[in-house]
């Protein structure tokens, strides 16, 4: 493995790129729908909300999937682990992309998200233990970046792509650049065995501090208050904004640019204050959704407001993922799988409900108000987990060290390089 973060450069190893370029592709794949859905829905003969289940099958599919593979994956080189997710994503990406089946085209999301979920889980580890405690956040904050890069030009090209070769174009794509990432990964990740034999019943016990589940609450609101309002994004700005279908991919672009600066926004400070840092990101999220409702009549407030969306919301996201795998304690995998279970956990929910209102007499502003309401909720376990970090000696303390102990062993060092 790399060496952890040089303080003096501030370089991140080569490592945590090589997991973000992976997690671009992850990200494209769960988000490509929301610029398709028309199309998708036209192709296969079903209504626009009951294509949407499109990203709730892959939501559910890395609910289960993440902390299912990290436990099943545990003893396996973290380099096989890797490889074999992306096989198995690219796999999922011909079948779907061959399938004239509505039901099968679920299945083979259900197969990608499991790929996916298995290889964020352990990518987040590997991506933290190289960067080292100091840089958790940071390191999280750039392979987050490969999934909002992925908005930026992943999920826009994508839809740009689908409106003139057809939605099944993007799936082929992505399923030749998994596969050709394969022998990136082995070129690239270094293939390091584990010196002891991880013990699944650590990973389970390191898993009962309350802080944890505090961050995992965080980590499913804000993401299903986000994913509400952007699974349906496609006929709020054509339907309501009126905005010509031509141009939903550059505002798609705008969204991911907003998501983009707010992931290395919440890198940056994350580490310093990420108490100050989530509450105030969660709070302008809910607040942007909800001026959606009144605004979304105006073609230029919706497209600043889709941005700002971007800009707030994944300013939380890592940050709760850096503290989610911190007091995972000696069971970094299972808790960075738990914290992708969260986050389509978060997904699954808030699309779900997004499509009920769309369909409702809400209209196309529902998926806003559900998720202005959800986002809201984050601010109750963001609010918990600040009162019991204090005092912030004691924050600090944790944020620079990975720990609440030191204990100055050999076996509590080792396990410190396994934390954020």
């Amino acid at each position: 493995m790399s060496s952890p973060t040089n303080e003096r450069s501030g370089k991140l190893p080569l490592v945590v790129w090589v997991m973000s370029a992976g997690t671009f592709l992850m990200g494209t794949t769960e988000f490509v729908i929301a610029g398709l859905l028309p199309e998708m829905a036209g192709d296969l003969g079903v209504s626009v909300a009951r294509t949407g289940l499109l990203i709730t099958a892959f939501a559910v599919g890395m609910i289960v999937g993440a902390p299912l593979m990290a436990i099943a994956t545990l003893r396996l080189p973290q380099r096989s682990t890797l490889v074999m997710a992306l096989a198995i994503f690219s796999v999922g990406h011909v079948i779907a992309a061959l399938s004239s089946s509505f039901t099968i085209l679920l299945a083979a999301r259900v197969v990608t998200a499991l790929a996916t979920g298995a290889f964020w889980s352990v990518g987040a580890v590997v991506a933290t233990t190289a960067a080292g405690p100091a840089a958790g956040s940071r390191a999280l904050g750039v392979m987050n970046g490969g999934m909002t890069i992925a908005n930026v030009i992943g999920v826009p090209l994508g839809a740009w792509a689908g409106q003139f070769i057809g939605w099944r174009g993007p799936f082929w794509v992505l399923a030749v650049l998994s596969a050709a990432a394969v022998p990136a990964v082995l070129r690239l990740m270094p293939a390091v065995e584990r010196h002891e034999v991880p013990s699944i019943r650590a990973e389970f016990a390191a898993l009962r501090q309350g802080r944890i589940w505090l961050a995992l609450s965080a980590a499913a609101l804000i993401m299903g208050g986000l994913m509400a309002t952007y699974s349906y994004i496609s006929p709020l700005l054509t339907d309501r904004a009126g905005i010509p279908s031509g141009a939903v991919a550059l505002v798609l672009v705008g969204f991911g640019v907003g998501a983009l600066l707010g992931t290395t926004t919440g890198g940056r400070f994350g580490d310093r204050r990420p108490s100050a840092t989530t509450l105030t990101g969660a709070a302008l999220t809910a607040l942007v959704l909800l001026l959606l409702v009144p605004l979304s009549t105006s073609a230029v407030a919706t497209v600043i407001l889709v941005v700002l969306m971007g800009l707030t919301g994944f300013t939380v996201v890592p940050v709760v993922t850096a503290l989610a795998v911190r007091f995972g304690g000696s069971a970094p995998t299972l808790a960075a799988a738990l914290t992708v279970s969260a986050f389509n956990t978060g997904t699954a929910v808030g699309s779900w409900a997004a499509g009920i209102s769309l369909d409702s007499s809400l209209g196309r502003t529902g998926p806003a108000l559900v998720g202005a309401v959800v986002a809201t909720l984050t601010l109750v376990p963001l609010t918990v987990l600040a009162l019991r970090r204090t005092p912030r000696t004691q924050e600090s303390r944790l944020v620079h060290q990975g720990t609440d102990q030191e204990e100055g062993t050999a076996d509590d060092a080792d396990t410190r390089r396994a934390m954020v």
